[in-house]
């Protein structure tokens, strides 16, 4: 109790947190002593040094303290990188594989990506690699499109000019260049973690149970090994990075001089982040509503909230002049909801006055007012820059809620898609075998709980009370729950639920679920809340726990998964797809290098990377009309007669169309999220075997092309000659429009198989 007395005097070791609610300009002032006891002692358990404390020692000691933490921070980091790097040559025998084999087993949009770092590299001069991509006609047929303005391929450029003036073309390949920069992204990831685990907690070893979780739990943090190339391994370690600066931001007993290193150090994440990910702008969003909970409930003071604001429009507005002027950028909904909430902040100065029933009401319509103003503000940026880029993404989230149109096949093929579709339970299975689950789910509801008290303290300011008291009680109660930790907690809440609507987004929650559960372990925080709750308030039991309990687990886990670890390191595999290989040495030998070729998007990509022929569509879907050339393209897997797919391909530009049999009698999906089912669903035809229609489809009266094409009957060779086929992939080239009255065998001659 003498403790608690002397805190709220101001005696406290936390007496130096200066900004958690209290406006801009403000004088520091001693919590007010005349709280209530239930908010005097929630202060004692949450209002602790943990995680800032050892700022108050000297430079030397911080150094020392820090210097065995970093250490092992850099070989988890290590591990991490040599981990994915063994288990991606395992899987594959990638270090045996020719150019060809390596190129395949860059599947679907990863094929595509890894294409312009080939071709930068192939160009004369860094120059023309750039004139290249920023004037192509390869990727889509009969347009001039600028990558570098439509794509996230900076990396790729970046990696490109950086091996060309680095003196290391004689001892290491340049896709062996490539993936390893990727694997050591994952240490800058298992770095960042780590960081924000320590900063939350005060204790290295938070940061180490950190990053043995993500290591352990790769299959759920990551999946690098196998999609090298996907924008998300190259961004989220930045966006780690962002959380870990923020955090740093957030925390107590900062310098002026700190503050602005933070500032900048955001800037430079958020940048990177946005720089190397077309879907920035959604995770973005998701952020500024984090920053808009804490700001409506006082957690952050005015100039926290408005830098955080500033930092996320900064990093994209420098992306959008990256991007030559991306309209996608400035008609994201981030952009809006940012510029509506400033400035409804700025009209509403009394937002934050009266009683707490006076100030819930006010919150509520001033989000009711930021939100339908964001809205308006989104909708007339889109009408006035005519923009359609994103909105397939609209209608893949209203049709996932049972708002948008059944039928639609864009929406159709992503809710087809595991990725897309619900987290699995399994998912928690094997989190809470790797003993992360449960610390993380008692940290989450402790949190929960002490930012509940919090928020309704900090809204439920006495009535009547002097300006002095109101801030003095706000800098008590921002000591009692600290901002970086009530940002984290945010964090892992939104992106958790994320996560859990859609699987693909895991990643971003997974990896930072690491960090939160460590924090709970390892920091005394949740310990305090424990003991109180036990009546135990001994500080040499306190800190034998947050060491000894993280130890045992590290140790538990070690016995548990190390030779599971060695075991999965040691199993051997070998990359196996001769169809593949047949294709695309066929193509390279015994096409023209300007020949279009039509297909499904995966296949396309590594056709543009493999052999460097022109192509109709593509998987990067970010743009309407490649979208609506790509549901045309696909029509060859339809119930179409072969005259309508002939002047479909022809209006592309298309030379050849190659047809798969995995797509054509696909198995794989459930009946009505096979792309054939989606093709006739879009086109109003009845799906294919047993099964109930809706009564508005009728019956196609033609045979699905991609099967009647191998029948070889005149209605079909009239249109398409076979040149090429293996048990996997038949190509068809597409016979000039034949005159009237002209013989259409003898209109184009056949190509050898």
């Amino acid at each position: 109790m003498e403790l608690r007395k002397r805190f709220l005097r101001g005696e406290g070791p936390n007496l130096v947190v200066k900004h958690g609610a209290m406006a801009e300009g403000d004088e520091p002032k001693q919590p007010n002593a005349q709280r209530g006891g239930s908010e005097e002692a929630f202060t004692f358990e949450f209002g602790n040094c943990s995680g800032s404390c050892f700022l108050l020692r000297r430079p030397w000691q911080n150094g020392v303290s820090m210097a065995p933490g970093l250490l092992l921070a850099a070989l988890l980091a290590l591990a991490q990188a040599w981990c994915v790097n063994a288990i991606h040559e395992n899987l594959l025998w990638f270090s045996q594989l020719t150019e060809v084999e390596r190129e395949i087993s860059f599947r679907t949009e990863c094929g595509l990506y890894y294409s312009y770092y080939k071709q930068m590299l192939q160009a004369p001069s860094i120059s023309e690699g750039l004139s290249e991509l920023i004037h192509d006609n390869l990727t889509e047929s009969k347009r001039t499109i600028n990558l570098l303005q439509r794509m996230n391929i900076y990396q790729e450029v970046f990696l490109s000019v950086l091996y060309r003036l680095l003196p290391v073309q004689s001892y290491l390949e340049p896709v062996y260049f490539y993936i390893y920069t990727v694997f050591s992204l994952q240490a800058v990831y298992v770095i960042a973690l780590y960081l924000t685990a320590w900063l939350l907690s005060g204790s290295w070893l938070a940061g180490a149970l950190a990053g043995v979780w993500y290591i352990l739990n790769r299959i759920d943090t990551t999946r690098v090994e196998f999609t090298i190339s996907l924008r998300e391994n190259w961004s989220l370690p930045f966006f780690a990075l962002q959380v870990a600066t923020i955090t740093c931001y957030l925390r107590p007993q900062l310098t002026v001089l700190q503050q602005k290193v933070m500032v900048w150090l955001m800037y430079v994440t958020t940048f990177c982040f946005c720089l190397t990910w077309q879907f920035n702008q959604f995770i973005l969003l998701v952020q500024a509503l984090i920053i808009y909970t804490l700001d409506c409930t006082d957690f952050l003071s005015t100039k926290q909230v408005t830098t955080l604001y500033l930092v996320q429009v900064c990093g994209l507005l420098s992306v959008w002049l990256l991007q030559f002027c991306n309209s996608m950028i400035l008609g994201s909904l981030v952009l809006s909801f940012i510029v509506a909430t400033l400035f409804v902040r700025h009209c509403q100065t009394g937002l934050k006055t009266g009683s707490f029933l006076v100030r819930l009401g006010k919150i509520l319509l001033h989000t009711i007012i930021v939100l339908l103003l964001t809205f308006t503000i989104n909708f007339l940026a889109k009408k006035a820059l005519q923009l359609k880029s994103d909105e397939h993404i609209f209608k893949f989230i209203k049709s996932k809620f049972g708002f948008g149109m059944t039928r639609d096949f864009d929406a159709g093929l992503y809710l087809c898609e595991e990725a897309f579709g619900v987290l699995p339970l399994d998912t928690l299975d094997r989190l809470a075998g790797t003993l992360l689950l449960y610390p993380y789910v008692l940290t989450l509801l402790l949190l929960i709980g002490g930012f509940i008290v919090t928020a309704v303290q900090n809204l439920g300011s006495p009535k009547g009370a002097s300006g002095e008291e109101k801030r003095g009680a706000s800098a008590g109660r921002a000591a009692a729950f600290r901002p970086d930790v009530a940002y984290n907690l945010l964090h892992t809440m939104f992106f958790g639920l994320l996560a859990f609507s859609t699987m693909r987004m895991k990643y971003i929650w997974t990896g930072h679920m690491c960090a939160v559960a460590a924090f709970g372990v390892c920091g005394t925080e949740i310990w305090t809340l424990i003991f109180n709750t036990l009546r135990c308030n001994s500080k040499s039991l306190l800190r034998l726990v947050t060491y000894a309990v993280p130890l045992a687990m590290m140790g538990c886990l070690y016995y548990k998964f190390w030779p599971k670890l060695m075991e999965e390191l040691s199993e051997l595999r070998e990359f196996y797809d001769p169809d593949t290989v047949e294709l695309m040495t066929w193509i390279s030998t015994k096409t023209s290098k300007q020949a279009v070729f039509a297909g499904s998007m995966q296949l396309l990509a590594g056709i543009k990377l493999c052999t460097g022929r022109v192509l109709t569509n593509h998987p990067h879907y970010e743009d309407k009309d490649l979208r609506e050339r790509t549901r045309q393209v696909y029509q060859v897997y339809a119930r179409r007669p072969p005259e309508e797919v002939h002047e479909i391909l022809r209006a592309v530009g298309a030379d050849y169309v190659v047809l798969e049999n995995s797509i054509c009698f696909e198995r794989r999906h459930r009946r009505g999220c096979r792309l054939r089912d989606l093709l006739d669903l879009a086109n109003g035809h009845i799906m294919d075997g047993p099964g109930e229609n809706e009564p508005d489809l009728v019956s196609s009266p033609h045979l699905r092309f991609c099967e009647a094409a191998k029948t070889d009957s005149p209605a079909y060779t009239a249109f398409f000659t076979r040149t090429f086929q293996n048990k996997t992939f038949h190509v068809y080239k597409l016979k000039k429009k034949r005159k009237k009255g002209g013989n259409p065998k003898s209109s184009e001659p056949s190509a050898p198989q």
